[in-house]
């Protein structure tokens, strides 16, 4: 069984072990966080928190029964009603439908908790499991961009459809 829960300092040693444990992973897909993200953990840890805080972030991260971290799902960069939606699940998790549904969550907190009305992502065209989440869960492509100098499309998801649709539809 798996639960998302608000990100908390408490969080910081677990959180560190899955982002440790699935760098090189990651980095097959989406930017990697750079060698400073773990010498400096625990003042980005801080102001990721101070960014939550004020409201400008909502980070989560899918814990395991064992309270592991299995993936990470955030809203960053609130403004104006939207947000920008990230997500990552580690290696041993991917292909259980983990993201999927911790972004079906994400998408009722964003909507009833957080007052949000537009997400947006991005994913690269060789990342098919995150294109695929994006899919599953209502997003639709607007357009091309690049990340990390690779082809990548742009999404949007109205969140008015969230609230219409039961969270596990």
């Amino acid at each position: 069984m798996t639960e998302l829960q608000r990100l908390r300092a408490e969080h910081a040693p677990a959180l560190l072990a899955f982002e440790r444990a699935n760098r090189a992973y990651f980095a097959e897909s989406v930017p990697d966080r750079g060698d400073a993200y773990f010498a400096e953990f625990d003042a980005r840890l801080a102001e990721l928190l101070a960014g939550q805080e004020a409201g400008r972030d909502h980070l989560h991260l899918i814990i395991g029964g064992d309270g592991e971290v299995l993936g990470r799902v955030n809203l960053i960069d609130v403004e104006d009603g939207s947000a920008e939606l990230g997500f990552r699940v580690a290696k041993e998790a991917a292909g259980r439908g983990l993201a999927t549904n911790a972004v079906r969550q994400a998408l009722v907190l964003a909507a009833d908790t957080y007052g949000l009305r537009l997400l947006r992502a991005a994913a690269t065209v060789d990342n098919t499991g995150s294109r695929t989440v994006l899919q599953r869960t209502g997003f639709l492509p607007v357009g091309e961009t690049v990340l990390d100098g690779r082809p990548a499309i742009r999404y949007v998801r109205d969140l008015g459809a969230a609230r219409q649709r039961p969270a596990g539809a």
